[in-house]
């Protein structure tokens, strides 16, 4: 594992390390996000960095993304955007709102430079989503981010009834979305892996697409997943039509970390993010170019947080990047270094 950091700027790692690192860490995130959202009338009049790229039939603004997780119900798009980067993926946004599960539900491993989450896919729901995009877009500013929009599977929906579930979202979704993920693969919502497998997610994503009517559509994938798996993901994304990859989700693995074991045994079960997922995103990442060519838009995330990680992922075959908990431990600034940074 690299041992290579992004430095994080005097004052936010002050901040960091004596406030937040003492706070609850879904609290610190509300109360982030809310300054991110006041900020936005001094932070949208800078120049949104980067050079554009052409994917999807879109231009991105820059080759850096916000992941899915951080704005679940499209409450901050324009000043997540603000900060620099090129595109936000919103959600998981499910058919059905629901709370999530239990708190505490969010954990950090600051040795590792690393989350573990068990939200839950707590959203507003599809419904109440859709509404607030639908309000945005009459005020939408010019030149702003690319929005994405994740969705997920309402943990109240029987797996045999998924179907129906990601079509009543794409339905309400997809008309205000730049472009739609189907997500398959967070550990939190018992029974989602499973729909990873190729004969239960053809359905999905057949479904979704005649509802999508014409906004691409990708899939995000689990690191956990077998190579042949990945492989098999790779060979249904080009047999159906798919407009891309993301990859990768979280992580179910506690393999190779520095927090003690006594330490991660007591924050339970959950997905893993950040620094210790580098090199299998990065692997995976590698092993869909190999397969799918050099058209399809894969989206590179899981571990990227210094400006070598960015671009070793792009070498690897990413068309786009997406970034998260490196947000959270690098403050403000990190989007636009990472941008400046790959374009040197």
């Amino acid at each position: 594992m690299r041992a290579e950091r992004a430095s994080k700027p005097p004052v936010y790692s002050f901040l960091f390390d004596r406030v937040l690192t003492r706070t609850d860490p879904e609290k610190a995130h509300h109360a982030a996000f809310r300054a991110i959202r006041a900020a936005r009338p001094v932070t949208g009049l800078r120049r949104t960095p980067g050079n554009p790229v052409a994917a999807l039939g879109l231009t991105f603004p820059n080759v850096l993304g916000l992941a899915a997780g951080f704005d679940k119900n499209a409450v901050g798009i324009d000043g997540l955007g603000a900060l620099g980067f090129g595109h936000v993926e919103i959600g998981t946004v499910t058919g059905e709102a629901q709370p999530g599960n239990p708190t505490p539900r969010l954990f950090r491993l600051p040795d590792d430079r690393a989350v573990i989450n068990r939200m839950g896919f707590n959203n507003d729901g599809a419904e109440r989503v859709a509404a607030r995009l639908a309000a945005r877009a009459w005020g939408r500013p010019p030149g702003g981010p690319v929005l994405g929009v994740n969705i997920g599977k309402s943990k109240v929906v029987p797996e045999d009834e998924a179907v129906r579930d990601y079509e009543k979202s794409a339905r309400l979704l997809a008309p205000h979305a730049d472009y739609l993920v189907v997500n398959v693969s967070s550990p939190n919502t018992p029974g989602l892996r499973n729909l990873q497998a190729v004969e239960k997610l053809e359905p999905i994503l057949t479904a979704v697409q005649k509802i999508a009517e014409g906004t691409p559509l990708l899939v995000k994938i689990a690191p956990d997943l077998a190579d042949d798996d990945v492989l098999g993901v790779a060979d249904l994304a080009l047999a159906i039509g798919l407009d891309g990859i993301i990859a990768t989700n979280t992580t179910i693995s506690r393999e190779g970390l520095r927090t003690p074991a006594a330490r991660v045994e007591e924050i339970g079960a959950g997905g893993l993010s950040g620094r210790p997922l580098t090199d299998r995103a990065c692997d995976v990442l590698r092993l869909l170019r190999g397969r799918v060519g050099p058209d399809l838009t894969l989206i590179g995330v899981g571990g990227i947080t210094t400006v070598a990680d960015a671009r070793a992922r792009l070498d690897a075959g990413a068309t786009l990047l997406q970034g998260y908990t490196a947000f959270v431990y690098e403050g403000p600034l990190w989007p636009r270094r990472i941008v400046k940074g790959v374009q040197q």
